[in-house]
């Protein structure tokens, strides 16, 4: 655009335009400069517009990072004011907007006392941050809001001016209108607090040479001043911080410091690293450009549902989805995919997520199902289907951090020996799932399946106090707990346990034995549940018989026929593949069906490494490539959701949602 802005062009326009235009000469070198940054392909993955219409609206994509509780969107289209919307809170109940509009200026001529207004240029969403950017006919204005930790998002100001300038700034703000929220003000700054709630929202400004000045709340506004103008020079930049800091419990809560000064170059750094783990993503037939831009929304995803630790939290982890307000919270078996995806681009974070439901391990060796900022709402009825060990084995490949595989080893046999002692019914080394309270919610909960067919009949069978079995041995977690014996004999040895390493194999082989002889179906050449206490199978085709091929369980004859049913177009082969149910069940519902027939990403990337494990890397490729082109989209701005219709590829259920983006991740690694 500036290269096509000639001198007798300009003297065609309108008035109302030549601010505008003087603007964007002032900022056309520093436009070039920032499109060879490295995330600059990337502006808008997410589209991250809107304005709530309530304190309780989710219904846009809301910007969150390094751990945040707190996240803020760009205004919508149409709205010129500068500054951004916000921020929600996450922390409060299930979340909530306190802020309409964050970081809005207002700038004054100091010698002629006049307003100075601002034409916005650009408006954009970039991995790590939000950007909006203002001119007037001297003037041109950029605001960078991004995280300088999880206490912390800043608002870098920046102005620069093609004369001589001295300019009044002040910063206005807007809280959500709210009889639950209250504005006060304390040396310069604007605290907001709660309604049943410990929490403070304070907000500051300041500059290199200029304090907070004068402080105005009416109603739901503030405006904060800067005691004394900027005095800004040609060819140099002044640059104001907007500070606004949340501290969830001020009685415990220790914020750590910023330097506002090298905040944004960390940010860059941090965000440098991510970025470059997406370079290397690829898939057999689809453009890698394409393969890096689901990679960076994925990557986007995670780190938005990145939440620090905070109240009975006592590790960095990543929530489902912010944007369910049922979902706040760490859940295990999310927990152990997040970890794994994690481990290739933020492994502190992937240690963090595995050590933060471990922090809430019983001294019988069970991890809980969920766990929420009050642990008074922690799920303790049901765990979720084992697969720590293998989260834990997948950072220790990606780091090589022995230490961390010690740290971890025997919580990890721990939890393992936990489902053969409490989920065995009939003592015969294959598990069922169950409950601690003897209901069969929580046991379909326990296998992360609600609602799945394969559970409609399901009776519970008591084992021991608190200890109570579905009358079935399901497939998926059989498989899960094989591999577990196979990762922990690689973790035993890597560590130097011989002997446990030794003993992990022989349990393996006799699982998978197990496993062949009594959950694959010779006449229907499939994998399935069994009913304790016959022979029968559970016969509902289900994602959960291509478990066992992902684990290395099934025999090559028998792997070969499961994949002749997994790739059958009128069963799993569908336009979006791997649904959770047959396609040709009678209850195959692929909208409202939840578990009983829509694609959940998680199921499909562990049926493309099925068929990878067992030789079939042509097949894997197909159906990876209509995981990632299939859904609509995912290779677009539309957020990743919960599951995905496998007839038309439309996402439904929860936008944002984690395990969807670890398991396209994974898919592309």
């Amino acid at each position: 655009m500036c290269a096509g802005i000639a001198e007798h062009d300009v003297m065609r326009l309108p008035l109302k335009n030549l601010i505008v235009v003087a603007g964007l000469l002032l900022t056309c070198a520093v436009g070039k400069a920032q499109a060879t940054e490295p995330d600059a392909r990337y502006l808008d993955v997410l589209d991250m517009h809107g304005m709530p219409a309530s304190p309780a609206d989710r219904s846009f994509n809301i910007f969150f990072d390094a751990g945040a509780w707190y996240g803020y969107s760009l205004p919508p289209a149409g709205d010129d004011g500068s500054g951004f919307v916000g921020p929600f809170v996450h922390s409060l109940g299930d979340g909530r907007w306190v802020g309409k509009h964050f970081a809005r200026l207002a700038l004054r001529d100091a010698a002629s006392h006049r307003d100075i207004p601002l034409a916005p240029t650009e408006s954009h969403a970039a991995p790590g941050y939000l950007v909006r950017r203002f001119v007037s006919s001297d003037l041109s204005v950029s605001q960078i809001l991004f995280f300088a930790n999880s206490w912390h998002a800043l608002v870098r100001v920046e102005l620069k001016a093609s004369r001589t300038l001295d300019i009044d700034l002040g910063l206005v703000g807007q809280a959500m209108p709210d009889e639950a929220s209250h504005l006060a003000t304390h040396d310069g700054d604007v605290l907001q607090s709660f309604a049943r709630s410990p929490s403070v929202l304070s907000t500051s400004l300041h500059a290199d040479t200029a304090n907070a000045g004068h402080v105005t709340l009416s109603g739901a506004d503030y405006r904060i001043d800067l005691s004394r103008p900027l005095h800004l020079v040609p060819g140099q930049t002044a640059i104001v911080y907007v500070d606004q800091m949340l501290a969830y419990d001020p009685q415990t809560d220790k914020p750590q410091a910023v330097s506002e000064a090298e905040a944004w170059a960390h940010n860059r750094e941090r965000w440098a690293g991510y970025l470059a783990s997406a370079a290397s993503s690829h898939l057999a037939g689809l453009p890698d450009d394409t393969a890096r831009h689901v990679a960076v929304k994925a990557i986007m995803t995670l780190l938005g549902n990145w939440r620090a630790a905070r109240g009975d939290l006592h590790h960095d982890g990543v929530i489902p989805s912010y944007s369910n307000p049922d979902f706040n919270g760490f859940w295990a078996w999310d927990s152990w995919k997040h970890a794994v995806a994690l481990a290739s681009f933020a492994p502190d974070l992937a240690r963090d997520q595995v050590r933060a439901m471990f922090d809430y391990q019983a001294a019988d060796g069970m991890v809980p199902d969920c766990l929420y900022l009050d642990k008074s709402g922690d799920n303790w009825r049901d765990s979720k289907p084992p697969l720590a060990t293998w989260a834990t084995l997948a950072i220790y490949r990606a780091t090589g951090d022995k230490a961390f595989l010690s740290e971890m080893y025997d919580k990890l046999v721990r939890y393992h020996r936990w489902w053969f002692a409490a989920r065995d019914h009939d003592h015969n080394g294959l598990a069922e799932y169950g409950a601690t309270d003897g209901t069969a919610i929580a046991a379909k909960w326990e296998s992360g399946m609600d609602n799945a067919v394969r559970f409609d009949t399901v009776a519970m069978l008591e084992n021991d106090k608190g200890a109570w079995s579905a009358d079935q041995e399901s497939v998926d977690l059989n498989a899960y707990l094989y591999e577990e014996k196979s990762d922990l004999a690689e973790i035993a040895k890597a560590i130097g346990k011989d002997a446990d390493y030794r003993q992990w194999l022989k349990e393996a082989a006799v699982m998978r034995a197990a496993i062949q002889a009594r959950m694959y179906d010779r006449q229907r050449g499939y994998f399935f549940d069994a009913r304790l206490g016959s022979k029968d199978f559970v016969g509902v085709y289900g994602s959960e018989g291509w478990a066992p091929l992902w684990a290395g369980a099934a025999s090559a004859d028998q792997a070969a026929h499961a994949v002749r049913v997994m790739l059958d177009p009128n069963k799993f082969a569908t336009y979006l593949p791997f649904p959770t149910l047959a396609k040709d069940d009678p209850h195959f519902s692929p909208v409202t069906g939840y578990w009983r027939g829509p694609v959940w990403l998680d199921q499909a990337y562990f049926g493309v490494a099925a068929l990878r494990r067992y030789g079939y890397a042509k097949q894997a490729d197909d159906m990876a490539r209509r995981l990632v082109l299939n859904a609509k989209g995912v290779t677009a701005q539309a957020p990743v959701y919960e599951n995905y219709d496998p007839l038309t590829g439309q996402g439904y259920q929860s936008p944002n949602f984690s395990w969807a983006a670890a398991s396209y991740l994974l898919l592309l690694r």
